[in-house]
């Protein structure tokens, strides 16, 4: 992993604004948070948090929390709108299910802004490109997310990634954090095509040309 890494202040500054952020908004969205718990419970029972180990920043594995939107029984993972309960397809539309994650923020395991938290099965598969996601902390939104989050191919995921992470500036995060209501605002990219999200490849960067190649857009002209 070659990422160069940036400067310190940046990072001291970001996790302040981590901390105090999402303190705040957990202080703030207390009462939804329970009113949310308490209709997950009525339409489909306990747990109402869902806990998933996921990978973090330098490969530390940690369990990210989310409110449960799936039904309880098995599942194909890559067709998640199959069994998705009626308030599960609401907290989903409006990217609520993620707010528990708040805590994770709060606990140094995740950003406010940041590639998204990948799955073990998934770092197993990451050549050296796809690596350099984890030298940042796996963010509740990020510069993937804001251009499509699961409408994206995982080719074009993990370039704006990795992107994100060789430019991460405070001006950067800010412009993340701004846009991002307006996608939960237009639904885009809550599932994949046809209600299917794609497994993921390995070694995604074999299939997909470098930035400034021939037909594809280098990601600062997609602000």
């Amino acid at each position: 992993m070659n990422t160069a890494r940036p400067p310190r202040a940046y990072t001291l500054v970001k996790r302040l604004l981590d901390v105090l952020g999402a303190a705040l908004l957990l202080l703030l969205l207390a009462p939804v948070l329970v009113v949310v718990a308490w209709l997950i419970f009525l339409e489909d029972g306990s747990p109402v948090l869902f806990r998933q180990r996921r990978i973090g920043r330098h490969g530390r594995p940690f369990r990210l929390l989310k409110f449960r939107t799936l039904r309880r029984k098995r599942h194909d993972p890559t067709r998640p709108a199959e069994v998705v309960t009626h308030v599960g397809r609401f907290l989903r539309r409006w990217g609520v299910d993620e707010l528990p994650q708040l805590w994770n923020v709060l606990r140094g395991e995740m950003s406010l802004v940041g590639p998204r938290p990948a799955l073990p099965e998934q770092v197993a598969r990451y050549g050296p490109f796809e690596r350099q996601r984890l030298a940042v902390r796996p963010g509740l939104t990020g510069w993937a997310q804001i251009h499509g989050r699961n409408a994206l191919p995982w080719p074009e995921r993990i370039r704006l990634d990795v992107w994100y992470v060789t430019h991460q500036n405070l001006g950067l995060d800010l412009r993340i954090l701004l846009r991002t209501p307006g996608l939960l605002l237009s639904g885009r990219g809550v599932y994949g095509p046809a209600g299917r999200n794609e497994d993921f490849p390995p070694s995604t960067c074999e299939a997909m040309p470098p930035p400034g190649a021939p037909g594809i857009a280098t990601a600062p002209n997609r602000l």
